[in-house]
């Protein structure tokens, strides 16, 4: 197993924004149904976490926060999806780069009284992502561990076409890493990823940041999936990072799995 990795003890907060991703949070339509499902898979369990948008517990991974699971408002018509946030000493300042470098700010800045401040921003290819001041929530206490979130990839037409936003935004350096396939970087390490899928495909799922999440075996994850009511969107394949599979839970949010080449080791 690989040894768990704090959130404070990632570097912290640099120019404004986290090295990478703090936080992931799905908004479903049934939420004792979605925490039956992920508990059944990763051994979640949860406690209530700030109502004051709605209903919302957080999930926990051995008592250390990991994710968020909230429900979606009746009659928004907005879709079931997994989306990751990113930290930031001040919301209002990244909405407004967002705005300046051709994204979309859709929701907020706002504050969750007692937890932090918070935006939902769209980069100009469509893929939307979160923005998160923190207050008394401060992100992930753990990540790296079956169970907890690993890694998160940018699905998008074309790389090319979002990284400058990225780069201007929240400071990311990109290096190419394959045909259309892109490393985010903050002071040369790495902290997510960007893949062009093509135009076809995008427009078939959406571009989207694609959250991911260790697994100690990726095929018998897969199997529980199916067991509780999900699917199984992609098979199992070795990828960049490891072992890899992409599935969705029973409203249809996708999410992947993964056994990092770290894990392994």
């Amino acid at each position: 197993m690989a040894e768990a990795r704090a959130a404070k003890g990632r570097g912290g907060m640099a120019g404004g924004v986290q090295e990478g991703p703090c936080w992931v949070s799905l908004m479903v339509r049934e939420p004792a149904r979605a925490r039956e499902f992920y508990g059944g898979l990763f051994g979640w369990e949860y406690a209530d976490g700030p109502h004051q948008l709605g209903p919302y517990t957080r999930a926990l991974l051995d008592g250390r926060a990991v994710a968020g699971l909230g429900q979606l408002p009746t009659g928004t018509g907005l879709p079931v999806a997994w989306t990751t946030y990113f930290g930031t000493r001040d919301v209002n300042a990244l909405a407004a780069a967002v705005h300046a470098c051709g994204g979309t700010v859709g929701v907020g800045p706002l504050d969750s009284p007692g937890a932090g401040r918070l935006a939902l921003a769209s980069d100009p290819g469509g893929a939307t992502f979160g923005l998160w001041q923190p207050a008394e929530h401060a992100g992930f206490a753990v990540t790296g561990v079956p169970g907890a979130h690993s890694w998160s990839e940018l699905l998008t037409c074309d790389t090319a076409s979002v990284a400058p936003f990225y780069r201007a935004v929240l400071g990311f350096g990109a290096r190419q890493d394959g045909p259309d396939h892109l490393t985010f970087t903050r002071d040369g390490h790495p902290v997510a990823a960007a893949l062009g899928v093509g135009r076809s495909r995008a427009r078939e799922r959406g571009a989207g940041w694609l959250a991911c999440f260790e697994t100690a075996d990726v095929s018998e994850a897969c199997a529980r999936v199916v067991a509780l009511g999900g699917q199984v969107v992609e098979e199992p394949a070795e990828g960049s990072r490891g072992r890899t599979a992409t599935v969705a839970d029973p409203e249809g949010a996708v999410f992947a799995l993964v056994r990092t080449e770290a894990a392994r080791g």
